[in-house]
């Protein structure tokens, strides 16, 4: 060997890079040290620039203060001449300020000082000298006031010409201000302050303010105080328009005012782009005060002492630098492809990663969406998954942690409502043992559910590829279906029995005429009975479409008069007792008009009425009241009284529900639907409906309608009637007679016929023949 050993990995690695930073290093130090001295010949320049801003600045401030004073005390003395000061007088001597420029000065005013006791004497001298409508508004607990008496209106925004009569003395820094004007009889300027009305707006829109006051002496002898001038000058207006010319927009000021007692409050403050590195403070001396400037900028945007060449000079050396770094390095470039290939070699998991996420996205976006509550639980039986529909459902916001607490938790029951929910029985439970779940009804009774709701549960166990052991469970609300099919049973059980009655007639009045065809009376009877068998499952029929028919049917709202109608419904039932020898009796009080469907309406009174004739006691008279009187503003409150059975306490909150009899109506014919009708027609007018005894015996109905105005009562019967559509009058029709019939139901049975269930309607049916013409009305009036 030679003794010379070859350079390992490591070493080899590194002959590339170390000669480019070397390169790198010093180029970008000689770049550094040329831009240092570039950038410093700019700083002096900068500050020479900065120099002369400032003396121009605090050269326009001084200028525009002394300007404000000497026009002011100008006014002052031209108005001392005057012996009797007027409106005149004032608006003469200030008419030239309102072409003077006065920037940031809204108004001038001449302001009087008046004692307490003269307050009344000097507004009605005022008002003889001119100032219209001047009304004196002195501040309590002081001995004299400063009112302003005539203002003008320096610059378009005149919103503070209103302040004539307002009270400066109970503002210090005026009154102060104005004390020492009169004392010195020299011109003054204030400490800063808010003005009255800028302290109604917003804070970040308030101004501070200074008030300019020179006082008026006359020049006799022995001089007589008249009173002040006085201009309003805002801080921030007048170092904004003051300070944008000079400053064009270089120079971010402060305007600082060092009060009487040697405090120091910031006036305003004008901002321009850039970040400040230099800083100038001047002192400015207006009148009695002292104010300070305080002027910043920035060096690179100052005209003439920044410049590109530093900056040029920075970048080109640096790229210069780069290039030749660049060039040696280009020999250990094989780094940066080892970068490239491993990014081009992750680029399908960035892209997989990002697909991910978006379904992930997805997924949330349709758990939330979904009306279907969906659970997810771990192998441990933690919620790691809840929808808000979920949370809806069960009426729980917060998930409970351990199983064992789930149905005290979530209040969770069997089917019947009473029983807890063994943990056993759990759907996601049984899932999370293998066990699929499809069905599963479970009643929610808690806090957020208090009238509880019946929830079907589907439970499965989580798929392997989910990476997690788990079971997910879909809950729907399922109350309604199981009233609905409640409903449905009740309704079936109803048709049933009501038409297998009806059917065993007719078949029964067919054998015997079969039997006995030469009998004509016997076979006419037979027909009769068989045709009335019929017409009975036709009016039950018709009850059942006026019920399904009663939700939906439009409403054809118009004007009725309850009376005609009241007593042509009287009339019509009263007709259908003649037969069985009971002759109704009626009261009716008077009756109002009401806005209502006049179908509807005649519906909800013809069933009404008829119970109170149908359900009576054996050998009493049907008897029944029909009164009104005024509910709620606007609504009207109508009454149909009986004397007949009565209604039991636990059955009066029920009476309204479809298929549902009271216990004493078992033996009076019926279906359980009428009163449910007669609900749902007045719950659609807006109204509502109930029952209560009657004193003396019987019950007390009671509906709510809506009041027809007076314009109404007047003018219904000049109203025309509109066209009611095909399909509406059907519909009509059909309640119509299903109403006006359901109580025509046979009272007459076959011989031997009698063991038949249902065959005969009760002896108290109000109606066993067919409708026949009305009864004169005084043979059944009480």
């Amino acid at each position: 060997m030679n003794g010379r050993q070859n350079p390992g990995p490591d070493r080899w690695r590194y002959l590339g890079p170390a000669p480019a930073a070397a390169v790198a290093l010093v180029g970008v130090l000689a770049t550094l040290l040329i831009v240092a001295a570039l950038r410093a010949a700019e700083r002096h320049s900068a500050e020479r620039v900065m120099d002369q801003r400032a003396q121009m600045a605090l050269a326009a401030v001084r200028t525009e203060t002394d300007r404000y004073r000497a026009l002011l005390e100008t006014m002052a003395a031209g108005l001392a001449t005057e012996d009797a000061l007027t409106w005149a007088d004032f608006d003469q001597a200030s008419a030239p300020l309102t072409t003077s420029g006065l920037i940031g000065a809204p108004v001038v005013s001449y302001v009087a000082p008046v004692a307490t006791d003269a307050v009344p004497a000097a507004q009605a001298r005022w008002r003889a000298a001119g100032a219209d409508g001047l009304t004196l508004r002195p501040q309590p607990g002081l001995d004299e006031h400063y009112f302003p008496i005539f203002i003008r209106a320096l610059s378009e925004d005149d919103a503070l010409a209103g302040s004539a009569g307002t009270d400066l003395g109970v503002v210090p820094e005026p009154a102060a201000a104005l004390r020492t004007a009169r004392q010195t009889t020299h011109g003054v300027v204030s400490d800063t302050y808010v003005l009255i009305r800028d302290r109604d707006v917003p804070a970040d829109r308030q101004q501070q303010a200074f008030l300019l006051a020179a006082p008026i002496w006359t020049r006799a002898n022995a001089p007589v105080f008249r009173g002040w001038v006085v201009l309003v000058l805002r801080g921030g207006d007048f170092l904004t328009g003051v300070l944008s010319t000079v400053s064009q927009g270089h120079l971010d000021a402060g305007l600082v005012a060092i009060n009487g007692d040697g405090s120091r409050a910031e006036v305003a403050r004008l901002h321009v782009p850039g970040e400040p590195d230099l800083v100038r403070h001047e002192r400015v001396p207006v009148a009695d005060h002292v104010w300070e400037l305080d002027l910043r900028a920035d060096s690179d945007r100052l005209p003439g002492a920044g410049g590109h060449l530093p900056v040029t000079v920075l970048v080109g050396g640096l790229i210069l630098t780069g290039l030749l770094a660049w060039l040696v390095h280009v020999l250990a470039a094989g780094r940066t492809r080892a970068r490239q290939q491993v990014a081009e070699a992750t680029a399908e998991l960035r892209a997989a990663e990002a697909e991910s996420r978006r379904q992930a996205g997805l997924l949330g976006a349709i758990m939330n969406t979904i009306g279907d509550g969906v659970s997810v639980v771990d192998g441990a039986g933690r919620l790691v998954l809840e929808n808000p529909a979920a949370r809806t459902l069960t009426g729980v916001t917060e998930s409970s942690i351990r199983p064992e607490d789930w149905q005290r938790h979530y209040g969770a029951y069997r089917a019947d409502g009473v029983t807890p929910l063994p943990l056993e029985e759990m759907p996601l439970l049984r899932a999370l043992h293998g066990e699929p779940i499809d069905g599963a009804e479970v009643v929610i009774r808690n806090a957020g559910r208090p009238d509880g709701a019946l929830i079907s549960i589907d439970a499965r166990p989580l798929d392997p590829s989910a990476g997690l052991r788990g079971a997910v469970a879909v809950l729907r609300d399922i109350t309604e279906l199981r009233r609905y099919e409640k409903d449905l049973s009740i309704f079936a059980g109803v048709v049933a029995h009501d038409l297998k009655a009806p059917l065993a007639i007719v078949r029964g009045h067919c054998e015997l005429a079969l039997d006995d065809p030469g009998d004509e009376d016997g076979v006419g009877v037979s027909l009769r009975r068989i045709v009335q068998a019929v017409d009975r499952m036709d009016t039950l029929i018709e009850t059942l479409l006026a019920y399904s028919t009663a939700r939906d049917a439009p409403l054809r709202i118009g004007v009725v008069d309850l009376a005609p109608l009241v007593e042509e419904v009287l009339q019509e039932r009263a007709a259908s007792l003649r037969g069985d020898g009971s002759a109704p009796r009626w009261r009716v009080g008077p009756l109002p008009a009401v806005r209502a469907d006049p179908a509807m309406l005649r519906h909800v009174l013809d069933n009404l009425i008829g119970n109170a004739f149908k359900y009576v006691r054996r050998g009493e008279a049907p008897w029944a009241e029909v009164t009104a009187g005024p509910a709620a503003p606007g609504w009207v409150r109508i009454e149909v009284a009986d004397a007949g059975i009565g209604i039991p306490d636990p059955d009066k909150p029920r009476v309204f529900e479809s298929f549902h009899r009271a216990e004493g109506s078992a033996g009076y014919a019926g279906t359980g639907l009428g009163l449910a009708i007669c609900r749902r027609i007045v719950e659609r007018h807006g109204g509502e409906i109930g029952v209560e005894d009657n004193p003396g015996g019987g019950a007390r109905f009671h509906f709510t309608l809506p009041a027809a105005t007076v314009t109404e009562e007047t003018d219904m019967n000049n109203i025309p009637a509109e066209p009611a559509e095909q399909d509406d009058a059907q519909v009509r029709a059909a309640l119509d007679r299903a109403l006006a019939e359901r109580a025509a139901i046979l009272d007459s049975r076959l011989p031997g016929l009698s063991a038949l269930p249902a065959a005969e309607p009760s002896a108290h049916d109000p109606a066993a023949a067919r409708l026949r013409a009305p009864v004169p009305d005084h043979q059944h009036r009480d």
